[in-house]
């Protein structure tokens, strides 16, 4: 890009925000986005600013200095780094409270990332300050940058790598005594701004949440006892009341993480209990926001004390921080269920570190608190009495109860399950009892149902009271009264109360499979909520799938009724999810019927979906009917799938799958829809899957349709380049590459893949844009590896694939970077002793010719690339050639890291001697994947 001038830039601006020509306004973007990105746009912006223009322009100047100062500070030497500062600082000093806030906060961020970044400018906070403190003017200013700094200390777009992270970090600490008391005397002589007040609070949050206080030093701190004013006074404003909230809530979380602070977390603990009061007159005046906010800060409180809470009540006494529950359960009980929701992530980690501890006195402990919990869910489950039908789905109210769900499973090991059923059993045989009520009850056991057949058959295991067993077991006699009530309601209950019902069946899948006698009647009760409407056919779909697949063995006597609903599938009024649902349950009762009866079940349950798609491909699609889903192939293809994949007969090594008849003749419509939707890459993979399904169900039997198969999908695939079918020519090299016969058809299938696959993946971002294509296609070398090493090595075709892998390291795609390394760990592991002495040449040669350069990618993508959880994968491919040759890992990973950046874009010095040192050693005395992980992850910090 040319050197454009101001006014050619403001020109730019101007038809971007006041040109009412759509096709002007869009060309003036992507010009002033060119521009952002060209070294000019450092000088320009600066002038910009200077001339202050108008609004947009000083915005959009602001913007593109913050930008460039995040994103391409290496463009600038550093001898024009001091230049920066003094410009940014002029600009700076020229805000006052009319100035618009975000170009406030643009200027700020500009300025904070370039004092992080600029290692020659020392004590930055400390050069704001004695510049800018003495003037009453710029508080807000200078307020505004010491809140920025330390927030931008963790920002993944500077990088500032973790050894100036930490000279930062040690020199914010150093500072924080001067900004503490700066920020106090702002307090005193803000008069009462409001915005003001409430940046204050922001910045010494922002102080704390990096730890830069000497916590056993602002116990008394004014700011602190200034947050409790402010959430205690009724009148405080919104914004306010969050920033003090916000400010209490660090503290906390800072203690929980380090607590030195010699008592200040008792002086919070008894402050936060002290705000009961404040929270009650929220409640009162029904100010919502307020009553989240102190939710929040009360499960905060107990978040944390978790550890120690949990820690110190494995005594006879529970330890003094559970009061805090007590607080915690009062915003539960809360009228608006946003404010329960708040509470959700405590008591799961709650439930997680009881369940670990697997403590029956500690966990009771807590167990009145969890039944009230339940008790307080259970209420705001209820819908409202006036509701007709059931909750639509993107409700909120459906949201939440989905999230009851997830918590109740979490912590009803705390109280049992079957205890649980009971307590909601009572509330429905209470005289009066509401619809609404009774199906809130329902609700909470339909939750814990699925947990009442394991807690009975541990009774016996147990070694507890005679008088705490009978009580169990009777408790449990509950269920079979449940059932009945269920089977007995009348037809004129409500309708969500038959739905929730009909999921309960669902849910007790296990205790039905253990009493039989129930099957039939619950059976019947289910066919006749197949027929009915308004959502109560497809539970009942749902619950009939859950039934066939525990109760395998009972159901085969229901066969015929089974595929008598599979014919009339069409005729409920099912979901489709859930009619695939149905079939799986269908199939895999199917799939435990003896040879004979099997294949003619499932050619018929197969019959309807194979009729209507060959009607699809023929194009007479009359007789599908006037829904629009019957004349989508995907709805026929995906039911097919589902029988597939889940006829699953156990037969031995030379008996022929019963299923083998059926697939065979139903290959041939499956073929003519390839070819009829070859164009639509949404239907093609539905079909691959199908067959995948199809080829897992027989395996090496579906060799009659293998050779037709390979030469469709290599035609295919030269044409449209859909990724699924490299994924189903690794299905297929897992099948049939033992076969000998079959060796050089799959070696030519792979080859003919790749000249179309490089030539996607070659182009300026074609890994980047295609990474189900990189994903596909390493899955299919690397199981062409596993199966048929010699044919695969031997061949010219393992050289580009080597180099395609090698420029796919720095992918940060997960699945498709997992195939790579996969590929590469498939390779180098036939390097290994125990392999044949042959592949282990072979293997040698690979490594002598490529080790270097795949070792040095691994590193540049682990420490540029990749995010941090990604590592353990490319771990593994270091331990493969540790294996091979470990001295070779070392001159490789020394090469390596000779070759990375020693300082970062700021200055200062990313990586020292010491570390390299440090780190080659670690990765070559590392003899696990994890110790490789984390040498890998703490190195790459450096450069983040």
């Amino acid at each position: 890009m040319d050197p454009p001038s101001a006014e050619a830039v403001l020109q730019s601006i101007f038809t971007l925000y006041n040109n009412p020509n759509k096709q002007e306004k869009e060309t003036a973007s992507k010009w002033l986005e060119e521009f952002q990105k060209s070294i000019h746009s450092w000088e320009i912006a600066d002038q910009l600013l200077q001339r202050k223009h108008d609004l947009n322009s000083c915005t959009f100047a602001a913007q593109t200095m913050r930008n460039k100062i995040q994103n391409s500070f290496h463009e600038l030497p550093e001898s024009a780094h001091d230049s920066l500062r003094q410009s940014l600082l002029e600009h700076i000093s020229h805000i006052t409270l009319e100035t618009k806030p975000v170009i406030v906060t643009q200027l700020s961020l500009a300025l904070a990332d370039l004092a992080l970044l600029m290692s020659s400018w020392r004590k930055p906070v400390v050069t704001l300050l004695e510049r800018f403190s003495g003037n009453p003017n710029m508080m807000y200013a200078v307020i505004e940058l010491l809140t920025l700094i330390p927030e931008e200390i963790n920002s993944r777009y500077l990088r500032l790598g973790a050894n100036r992270r930490k000279d930062v970090l040690t020199e914010l600490e150093t500072d924080s005594s001067l900004v503490g008391d700066y920020l106090l005397m702002c307090l005193m002589n803000c008069n009462d701004n409001e915005l003001l007040q409430m940046k204050i609070l922001k910045c010494f949050t922002s102080w704390v949440n990096i730890n830069a206080f000497n916590l056993s030093q602002i116990g008394d701190n004014m700011i602190i006892a200034y947050s409790f004013q402010l959430l205690t006074n009724l009148n405080t404003k919104p914004e306010i009341h969050d920033a003090a909230t916000d400010c209490l809530c660090g503290l906390l979380q800072c203690l929980e993480m380090n607590n030195n602070g010699d008592g200040l977390d008792v002086k919070l603990f008894n402050g936060i209990l002290s705000l009961e009061e404040a929270y009650n007159a929220s409640v009162a005046q029904e100010d919502l926001d307020k009553s989240m906010n102190l939710c929040r800060l009360f499960t905060v409180l107990v978040e944390s004390n978790l550890a120690r809470m949990v820690a110190g009540s494995e005594a006879a006494t529970p330890h003094y921080s559970i009061k805090a529950l007590e607080l915690v359960l009062i915003c539960v009980g809360h009228y608006d269920f946003e404010v329960a929701e708040i509470t959700f992530n405590m008591w799961y980690r709650l439930s997680e570190d009881l369940y670990q501890r697997n403590n029956e006195a500690l966990t009771a402990h807590f167990k009145p608190y969890v039944e009230r919990l339940i008790a307080a869910l259970y209420k705001h489950c209820q819908m409202e009495a006036d509701h007709e039908g059931l909750i639509e789905e993107g409700d909120s109210f459906k949201d939440f109860r989905f999230k009851v769900s997830e918590i109740i499973k979490d912590v009803i090991f705390i109280v049992s399950s079957i205890s649980c059923f009971k307590q909601m059993f009572l509330i429905l045989q209470s005289p009066n009892v509401t619809w609404e009520s009774s199906e809130a009850a329902l609700f909470i056991m339909e939750n814990v149902a699925r947990n009442i057949l394991p807690e009975i058959m541990q009774l016996g295991e147990r070694d507890i009271p005679a008088s705490r067993f009978n009580q169990l077991c009777a408790e449990s006699e509950v269920v079979p009264k449940v059932v009945e009530a269920i089977l007995n309601l009348p037809s004129n209950c409500h309708i969500a109360i038959r739905y929730t019902s009909i999921n309960i069946l669902g849910e007790l899948c296990d205790w039905i499979d253990s009493n039989p006698e129930t099957l039939e009647p619950i059976l019947n009760f289910l066919l006749c909520a197949l027929q009915q409407k308004n959502g109560l056919a497809t539970a009942a779909a749902n619950a009939l799938q859950s039934i066939c697949s525990a109760c395998k063995k009972h159901m085969l006597g229901h066969i015929s009724g089974l595929m008598e609903i599979a014919r009339c599938l069409d005729g409920f009024e099912i979901q489709t999810e859930s009619a695939i649902g149905l079939l799986k349950g269908i199939s895999i009762i199917i799939g435990r019927l003896p040879p004979e009866q099997l294949t003619t079940a499932m050619q018929e349950l197969c019959g309807f979906q194979v009729r209507a798609l060959s009607q699809l491909t023929s194009g007479e699609d009359d007789g599908l009917g006037l829904k629009k889903d019957r004349h989508d192939p995907v709805f026929w293809v995906d039911r097919l799938a589902s029988i597939y994949r889940h006829v699953n007969p156990t037969v031995s090594e030379n008996e022929v799958n019963p299923c083998v008849f059926v697939i065979i003749s139903n290959w041939a419509v499956l073929s003519r829809a390839m070819e009829c939707y070859k164009n639509d890459p949404k239907i093609m993979e539905r079909i691959v899957r199908c067959i995948r399904y199809a080829i897992r169900c027989v395996g090496k039997q579906a060799m009659p349709i293998l050779e037709s198969l390979v030469k469709q999908i290599i035609t295919i695939y030269s044409g449209h380049n859909h990724s699924c079918l490299l994924y189903l020519g690794s299905i297929l090299v897992d099948e049939f590459a033992c076969e000998p016969s079959c060796i050089e058809g799959l070696l030519s299938m792979l080859q003919a893949f790749i000249e179309p696959t490089f030539q996607v993946l070659q182009v300026e971002n074609g890994l980047k844009n295609h990474p189900d294509m990189v994903d596909d296609f390493f899955r299919l070398v690397a199981r062409f590896i596993q199966r048929s090493p010699f044919q695969l090595l031997q061949s010219p075709l393992v050289t580009p694939i080597i180099q395609c892998g090698l420029l796919a390291c720095t992918l940060d795609h997960r699945d498709a970077n997992l195939s790579v390394m996969r590929f590469f760990c498939s390779l180098l592991s036939y390097g290994r002793h125990d392999r044949a002495n042959e592949l282990r040449s072979i293997v040698h040669g690979i490594l002598m010719q490529h080790g270097e350069s795949l070792i040095m990618n691994l590193l540049y993508a682990s420490v540029f690339c990749l995010h941090s959880y990604m590592l353990s994968d490319v771990a593994d491919v270091f331990v493969e050639i540790k294996h091979l040759s470990p001295h070779q890992l070392e001159g490789y990973v020394q090469k390596a890291v000779d070759a990375l950046p020693k300082k970062n874009s700021g200055g200062s010095i990313t990586v020292t001697n010491e570390q390299m040192i440090e780190f080659v050693d670690n990765i070559v005395k590392s003899e696990t994947p994890r110790a490789v992980t984390q040498a890998l992850q703490e190195f790459a910090r450096l450069f983040r």
